[in-house]
């Protein structure tokens, strides 16, 4: 069967389903839906048997869904309609949520139902609700569909047939409908309305004078300031006093820039603001913005590291490399947890963007990228486990496998390439990754440039074991614990690990310097095509049509009776 995805952008959620399909066996092509004369194309060379929008954010011509049957994904329940879905569910404080498949119709979100799924909300950002708990439902939701429609016998539900449905038609959220009052609103609401503009587009607000858009909220439990006040900093974070309490801000964006830490932004508006450290590493249940966590359970250590984005500057991969170096001192096996949002998307490129010397801040947050990767492959004291629990991209995903094993859940996206920024890589990927799939596959999969499933990931032995998402955490330290467990065959890895570094030590440094040395025009160049792809990226300059890339796994043969 033939399969195009319609979409607004190829994010988190697209990526899943894209990965599911190709699982499956399916034809998949994705192509933008921001033109209509590209959307009439994408249809005229594929033939599609079936059209899914996991995001569309555009309204699909009546000239296509007459033609081919077209499935919505809308985050919402039954009955919920308009834009602005999970922004108002949050906001509104909803105690359950979830996601629907709709067919196309000339009607915003009203058309037939196919399938439907809810959740129990969650206090969250919106960017994890929608990666975990929409993402986690649009797998099933993709499953049951497909099965319906390759069965034939089922018959959508008109919304109208529905009954005990709670109907709401939104409108776009506003800047006013989530305005903060920092004199009467509360530590917890206040936090509430910026989770509900994560990840886009952010409160807008005055901060020290600019205006700007505040993201990445989080309680503080100790500070006490007055309203708005800057009482403190840490870590590129600012930290603010309420009517209660204290919250801190970890991002902020100006009007028409890009988000950065928010000390970057304010710079000398925070002058004499004082920073409030605290230990490298500390307890994950801390109510104070923290990125780096860790707690031992027996000889195991498990080590969390949730910067924002999952991307990692020159001084967060410092920290987290003595991190590692100080707690592999104190356990048998060292577990990398990464963050909840993202395990790591390798190097800042909002950083580097904002930087006045691009190359030489690039190649240092490289080479720190590259230290930090160092000190967990070359490690021969304890065995190392990557804990993909969420996604993972380019140097990310190298940085995991580092690791002597690694495990992910089953709705984890993995992107082990770094083709479509423009660069050839680093991270030690050209002796990691060979070393688990081959060296022919692993010139595919960074040719192909292509997301990859945990399973896909699993069955190439990319990675070790695919989890469930369910009590994920419970699965994860079962299998920690089983690879302690067995002494003998604790050190008997051990040894095979030592002997392995010591037999390839000079490959290593070779793959090191050989990566290096390809990668270095990339940065210094100012032509470069990784300045051109990371200026795009930062400022979200989308491109009319999607690259060939994303049509590798569809017969590309015309197709051009299907539609007129």
């Amino acid at each position: 069967m033939r399969i195009l995805l319609l979409v607004s952008a190829f994010n988190s959620l697209t990526q899943l389903v894209f990965c599911r399909l190709r699982d499956g066996g399916y034809e998949v092509a994705v192509e933008y839906a921001h033109d209509r004369d590209v959307m009439r194309d994408a249809v005229h060379r594929m033939g599609p048997d079936l059209i899914l929008c996991p995001y569309l954010m555009q309204k699909i011509p009546s000239w296509i869904y007459e033609k081919i049957p077209t499935i919505i994904y809308h985050p919402g329940p039954p009955g919920d309609r308009g834009p602005s879905s999970l922004d108002w569910a949050i906001l509104q404080e909803r105690r359950s949520w979830g996601l629907t498949l709709l067919q196309a119709n000339d009607e915003m979100d009203a058309g037939d139902i196919w399938a439907w799924s809810e959740f129990v909300m969650r206090r969250a950002r919106k960017g994890e609700i929608y990666r975990k708990d929409i993402a986690a439902a649009a797998l099933a939701l993709t499953d049951e569909f497909m099965q319906k429609f390759t069965d034939g016998t089922f018959t959508p539900l008109a919304q109208e047939s529905l009954s005990g449905v709670d109907w709401h038609i939104h409108r776009m959220v506003r800047q006013s409908d989530r305005a903060i009052d920092w004199e009467r609103d509360t530590t917890q609401s206040i936090i509430r309305k910026i989770d509900s503009a994560d990840n886009q587009p952010g409160i807008l607000d005055e901060i020290a004078g600019l205006e700007c858009y505040l993201y990445g909220a989080c309680e503080e439990s100790e500070l006490r300031g007055k309203p708005k006040e800057i009482i403190a900093k840490r870590d590129g974070a600012i930290c603010l006093g309420t009517v209660d309490s204290a919250i801190w801000i970890s991002h902020l964006a100006q009007p028409g820039r890009f988000k950065l830490p928010a000390t970057q932004v304010l710079k000398s508006r925070i002058k004499g603001v004082k920073e409030k450290r605290i230990p490298l590493f500390t307890q994950p249940g801390l109510k104070s913005f923290k990125e780096i966590t860790f707690y031992k359970r027996g000889g195991i250590g498990y080590l969390g590291f949730d910067f924002y984005n999952g991307a990692m500057s020159s001084q967060q991969c410092i920290r987290l490399k003595y991190a590692i170096e100080t707690v592999a001192n104190d356990v048998d096996i060292l577990v990398l947890l990464g963050g909840e949002n993202f395990f790591c998307n390798g190097i800042h490129l909002n950083i580097l963007e904002e930087s006045k010397k691009q190359g030489e801040d690039g190649w240092s947050n490289i080479n720190a990228m590259n230290s930090l990767v160092e000190s967990v492959l070359m490690n021969d004291e304890i065995l190392t486990v990557a804990s993909f629990g969420a996604n993972a991209g380019a140097g990310g995903v190298f940085l995991g496998l580092a690791c002597d094993f690694a495990v992910a859940s089953e709705r984890v996206v993995l992107n082990p390439h770094y083709k479509t920024m423009g660069l050839s890589g680093s991270e030690y990927h050209s002796y990691t990754l060979p070393l688990r799939v081959t060296e022919e596959r692993a010139r595919e999969i960074l040719e192909e440039a292509l997301p990859m499933s945990a399973k896909h990931a699993k069955e190439i032995s990319m990675i070790d074991e695919v989890l469930p998402v369910e009590d994920y955490m419970r699965h994860l330290y079962t299998y920690c614990e089983a690879l302690l467990a067995d002494e003998e065959r604790y050190y008997e890895l051990l040894d095979e690990k030592r002997e392995r570094l010591k037999r390839d030590a000079q490959k290593i440094a070779e793959c090191r310097e050989r990566e290096l040395s390809r990668m270095h025009p990339q940065f210094w160049d100012p032509d470069s095509d990784f300045h051109r792809l990371r200026h795009e990226f930062v400022y979200k300059i989308c491109r009319t049509k999607a690259p060939e890339r994303l049509w590798s796994y569809a017969n590309s043969a015309l197709r051009c009776d299907s539609i007129v």
